[in-house]
């Protein structure tokens, strides 16, 4: 055991001395670090430039900019009322619209909102209920801003604005702002019904449904007035609508919601084991053919047995992978814990299956024992290897064989975790540790964790065996790289 371990922090220090090894081990942190500036970089907050010719008399131009300061007025409710849920701060102002979280806002509720103070006015209540460390609420931008249309351009005939408008959508000049949509309501509307819409790439579905649900309203509004209902009676017959009462569940707690949330350790656990393996099992396998190309071996086995410097190995890269996997998660727990927000407020709750003892024993052993099983893999590879060439030519085909199912896998947990395929993978050693862990988030029962578990630890007893042998039978083998029937008799043949 003293010259395993020796073997195994000797493995640990050439591993860890080296700049790949530190550079890997800073990326996730560095990620953590610059993603949410890497998001305001990233996300699109320019609104939609559009402009409404209104040649009608300018009620249609009027009600669509009515409606879209609504509807922007709702998003920011909306999001203000899911505030409020989720940091429940809902005694603030009981009665306010954005402490109710089971409802649709109708236009009215809307425009009381935004009479009253809209979002400013709201948040001078709730800042002095809100817990420490808890982020103020930011509104949603704007989708849209209305450019107010050129006086010629009202007054032109609808067949000669072609041109005009097309230099609007694609200015010549590159300093000069475009235009994303440019709505015609023509002059003859109340009579056709017809508009004309232009946009400079794909339509904003949203904002063609806005448009096309106001001047829908306007035209049932002008049939009934012509047909001698009261105006009145007509406005409020094109308005009206139904009061939606709408439950749902609090951030995060949706059905798919929890999946997911209950998923992400799990599988944040399978993914970082694959990443771990591939790394860690590439570098102990590049320091094992580096030591037989340069005639190292001769010298260690002076000292240690093959099957003493075999575990070493093994049990130096188990080391290296479980110090990355440390730093990784001692850096989401820190950004779970030290950051605010959404995404904050999922990761907490993915931590909740470190509060069951079944669960975490479970995520150890098939953590711990997939790892010396899939690292046995490459361990192999570099004993039989006489360069990186040759390895190579091993590695791939295996990586290939590792990483395809388990994309597969992930993905099927994602959608519900339930078909045929991923049982199948439970039972497959190679992919055992990746689809156990994989799915504890889910739900498995725990006959298959225990029965898989077995299978494993069977499988690992088996490929430690044939290793010891091939081990032994390739250390200080040279010359032609071996072939299967070779490979195959190497790991029959028996200790002399």
């Amino acid at each position: 055991m003293k010259n395993i371990m020796l073997v195994a922090a000797r493995e640990f220090r050439q591993i860890t001395r080296m700049r790949s090894f530190w550079l890997t081990l800073l990326i996730l942190p560095l990620a953590f670090a610059i993603a949410p500036l890497t998001q305001r970089f990233m996300d699109n907050d320019e609104a939609d430039r559009v402009m409404v010719i209104d040649q009608s008399g300018g009620a249609a131009s009027a009600a669509i900019t009515e409606r879209l300061r609504l509807d922007h007025q709702r998003d920011v409710l909306n999001a203000l009322a899911r505030y409020v849920q989720r940091h429940k701060l809902d005694a603030v102002a009981p009665r306010a619209p954005w402490a109710q979280h089971d409802r649709w806002f109708a236009d009215a509720e809307v425009a009381r909102f935004a009479s009253s103070g809209g979002w400013q006015a709201a948040a001078a209540k709730l800042r002095p209920a809100l817990p420490e460390g808890t982020p103020e609420f930011e509104p949603p931008s704007e989708r849209t801003e209305l450019v107010a249309p050129e006086a010629d351009l009202v007054r032109r005939p609808a067949a000669q604005l072609d041109g005009r408008v097309r230099q609007l959508l694609q200015p010549a000049d590159e300093a000069a702002k475009r235009i994303d949509t440019v709505v015609l309501v023509p002059a003859d509307f109340a009579a056709t019904g017809a508009v004309r819409l232009w946009t400079g790439g794909q339509p904003n579905s949203r904002l063609v449904s806005t448009v096309q649900d106001v001047l829908t309203r306007s035209l049932r509004q002008s049939l009934l007035t012509e047909r001698g209902v009261a105006p009145e009676v007509a406005a409020a017959a094109a308005t009206v609508t139904p009061a939606l009462q709408i439950t749902q569940p609090p951030p995060g707690g949706g059905a798919r919601e929890s999946l997911l949330v209950r998923s992400i350790l799990p599988l944040a656990a399978s993914y970082l084991l694959m990443m771990s393996l591939m790394l860690s099992g590439s570098w102990m396998l590049q320091g094992t053919v580096e030591e037989r190309s340069n005639k190292l071996l001769e010298t260690v086995l002076a000292a240690v047995s093959p099957e003493e410097l075999m575990y070493g190995k093994l049990a130096g890269t188990v080391g290296v992978g479980l110090t990355m996997i440390a730093v990784w998660i001692g850096c989401g727990v820190v950004a779970a814990y030290a950051t605010q927000g959404a995404i904050a407020d999922l990761i907490r709750p993915a931590l909740a299956p470190l509060t069951s003892p079944g669960t975490i024993a479970a995520m150890i052993y098939f953590f711990v024992v997939g790892y010396v099983a899939i690292s046995v893999f490459f361990l192999a590879v570099g004993v039989i290897s006489d360069s990186m060439n040759d390895a190579q030519g091993y590695l791939m085909p295996i990586i290939l064989l590792i990483i395809l199912p388990i994309t597969i896998l992930i993905q099927g947990i994602m959608d519900g975790g339930t078909g045929i395929g991923i049982t199948v993978l439970t039972w497959i050693p190679v992919w055992t540790p990746f689809a156990v862990l994989a799915r504890l988030g889910a739900g498995i029962p725990a006959w298959e964790v225990i029965g898989s578990g077995l299978v494993l630890a069977a499988f690992v007893v088996l490929e430690l065996v044939l290793l010891g042998r091939l081990f032994r039978a390739s250390l200080l083998a040279q010359g032609q790289k071996p072939g299967i029937a070779e490979l195959v008799a190497r790991m029959r043949r028996q200790e002399a």
